[in-house]
């Protein structure tokens, strides 16, 4: 297969362009850097400006048998300014509108659209009901960003692809992401709970987020939107004791809400203080088989 990955430089980008080649595919990978030959054979980067058009770039869409749209500021990076807020949304929303305008103008237009999401898109709670692919959107900051996201997206169905859109929980892995931030306390023998620790994390491993990425590419049954994430949501403090087993460390200082809230400002309620417990009925319905459905297998596998 020709695949192309927007974003594929970034931390999931470059474990799911790692993967796909490895298995004998051609990748694309869209990014801001110039066009440059990988160390990988497979690989192929073509320069792109995701302004919300087209562009030169667009070649590379017109033949692929799929998309994936992984291309966004990162969440957790910066304190949420007004500025930075502005650019979240804007990141999103425009590359994905740029994708769109690729692919309405291809002349062979791909299969499979792929758009990732997350599960921000229910909102954040300090304990709130189960979600699952059928309940409806939060109304905080995350997700307001993630329908707007998702919405720029819908198109690719009408063009004649099929449209899965991933919403995707915590990524564990030692290499990147929310766990690798997470490690500094406890490898310093201070890690613990966040405020409460009642606050529900949806996750997911590394390997098991590759996995159902790519089981969504290659199945035609997966469309619509996909809860990517494992069916065992724990609390904050239950995840912070994982933390600590696997690395052999203490998980029993707590860091106070209102230190999350000064450092942080509001992405601290939304991203940290609370969650949301996210259920991943369609991928269990359509008998999608995880490597790590606990935490308890997860974590020491995601730290190893």
């Amino acid at each position: 297969m020709r695949i192309v990955i927007a974003g594929g430089s970034g931390f999931l980008g470059q474990a799911l362009t790692t993967y796909l080649s490895a298995g004998g595919h051609e990748i694309i990978v869209l990014g801001r850097g110039a066009g440059s030959a990988s160390s990988q054979s497979q690989v192929r980067a073509v320069h792109w400006t995701p302004d919300g058009k087209s562009g030169r770039w667009a070649d590379a869409v017109d033949g692929a048998d799929a998309i994936v749209n992984l291309a966004g500021a990162g969440i957790a990076d910066r304190r949420w300014t007004a500025a930075r807020k502005q650019l979240l949304l804007d990141s999103r929303v425009n590359s994905t509108r740029s994708l769109i305008a690729a692919l309405r103008a291809a002349r062979a237009k791909p299969a499979v659209f792929v758009q990732q999401s997350a599960v921000g898109f229910y909102g954040s709670f300090d304990n709130g009901p189960d979600c699952d692919e059928r309940s409806a959107p939060g109304t905080d900051f995350l997700a307001r960003i993630c329908v707007a996201w998702e919405a720029e997206a819908q198109p690719a169905a009408g063009s004649g692809s099929r449209l899965v859109v991933l919403r995707t929980g915590i990524v564990l892995s030692h290499s990147g992401g929310a766990l690798k931030r997470m490690l500094l306390p406890f490898r310093l023998f201070v890690g613990g709970r966040i405020g409460s620790g009642r606050q529900v994390m949806s996750w997911i491993h590394l390997d098991d987020w590759v996995g159902m990425t790519v089981w969504a590419i290659t199945n035609p049954a997966v469309s619509g939107p996909l809860n990517v994430t494992a069916p065992n949501p724990v609390p904050n403090a239950e995840m912070a004791r994982a933390i600590g087993r696997a690395v052999h460390r203490p998980s029993v200082f707590p860091v106070p809400g209102i230190v999350m809230k000064t450092v942080f400002g509001e992405m601290a309620t939304d991203t940290l203080l609370r969650g949301q417990r996210v259920l991943p009925r369609r991928a269990t319905e359509l008998g999608f088989q995880f490597l790590y459905p606990t935490i308890d297998q997860a974590m020491p596998a995601a730290l190893s």
